[in-house]
């Protein structure tokens, strides 16, 4: 049997692949084990500082699988979501994961595209949230994320029609960030994640992603005194500290340290001025 979610590694960067092409990497629970499965295997390899999620053959993922969705509708069976993992999975992967959409991006696929960290698509790509058409609510939380992304009228216009749109459409609306013509899609995305790989700290790509995550549901002040209790706490005494900024002075790409999976995943404490 092949590989749900197969993974390359090169010059720092995991590329994972969702590898159902007979199915046009339609989405089932064993996709979805592995899918995470192989994201946090790369979270802890030191080879690996950035994730790239694409799909194989034309499309990226159309949704859930249709004989899922059809025993669902005839049975009345659910795919019980509340006891499966939380499709925010990627948010918490302490690395960068951009999803780079080659093809159809529907449903459940368009969620897996949103808890992407970026989006780089095909011009050609196919979008579409699907579930008002197909008499469902939005799931996983989409009704949440979407609006944060691009507003709420331009959300409410996606889920409630569920209308089909492409890749210029898509980075107009906001929902990707990057377009490219077909064949410059997977050249482009994978030279964005070897920059990233190259020339930004492990340690600083993965606190500035829990930083921003966490400042979604926190005040301009509450951010604003995390960064303070990330700075004083592990990144002014960071190897990659003194080595951004001795590369920055002597004019020569920085040389970052691995990252470390024991980086702490919280902000330390923060400190206090000594009693008088």
């Amino acid at each position: 049997m092949n590989d749900l979610v197969t993974r390359e590694t090169r010059d720092g960067v995991a590329l994972l692949t969702f590898n159902r092409p007979e199915r046009h990497n339609a989405w089932s629970v064993p996709l979805e084990n592995r899918y995470y499965e192989r994201l946090r295997e790369a979270e802890v390899d030191p080879a690996v500082r950035v994730i790239v999620v694409t799909g194989a053959g034309r499309s990226f993922c159309p949704g859930m699988d249709t004989s899922a969705l059809a025993e669902q509708a005839e049975t009345g069976r659910s795919s019980n979501p509340h006891l499966r993992q939380s499709m925010t999975i990627p948010t918490t992967i302490a690395k960068p994961v951009l999803a780079a959409i080659n093809g159809a991006c529907a449903g459940i696929g368009l969620i897996a595209a949103v808890n992407c960290d970026l989006r780089f698509a095909s011009a050609t790509a196919k979008f579409t949230t699907a579930f008002a058409n197909r008499g469902i609510m939005a799931e996983h939380g989409l009704a949440w994320s979407l609006p944060r992304l691009i507003g709420t009228s331009k959300a409410l216009d996606l889920l409630l029609s569920g209308r089909v749109f492409l890749g210029e459409e898509a980075h107009t609306l906001g929902l990707v960030d990057r377009v490219f013509p077909p064949d410059r899609l997977m050249p482009e995305t994978m030279a964005y994640a070897t920059a990233l790989a190259a020339n930004s700290s492990p340690v600083a790509m993965g606190t500035i992603k829990r930083q921003v995550y966490q400042s979604w549901e926190s005040s301009q002040e509450e951010s604003r005194q995390l960064a303070i209790r990330f700075w004083m706490g592990h990144l002014r005494d960071h190897q990659d500290f003194k080595e951004g900024v001795t590369s920055f002075l002597e004019k020569r790409p920085p040389r970052f340290d691995p990252w470390d999976p024991n980086t702490p995943a919280e902000p330390a404490p923060m400190p206090t001025e000594p009693t008088p």
